[in-house]
């Protein structure tokens, strides 16, 4: 856990958030009392998606790609 100060982290905010974006606690405290913990919001709120886990689930219509009737004069 790495904790700076105030001043320090209006400072170096960028290089701050890109640390929390990499997995790393960084706490901001006055007078040495921790007051905030920068956290991603992706980490805490969105499951990360796996490739595939829809399998099975969605079928496609055997006329998918065939042209719309509505479209007919236009071929």
């Amino acid at each position: 856990m790495t904790e700076v100060n105030i001043a320090e982290a209006k400072a170096r905010l960028s290089e701050l958030v890109n640390r929390a974006l990499a997995g790393e606690e960084i706490v901001i405290a006055r007078d040495h009392k921790p007051l905030v913990k920068l956290v991603t919001v992706a980490s805490s709120r969105v499951a990360k998606r796996k490739p595939g886990s829809a399998a099975g689930q969605v079928e496609m219509a055997e006329d998918y790609g065939a042209p719309l009737d509505d479209f007919a004069g236009y071929r």
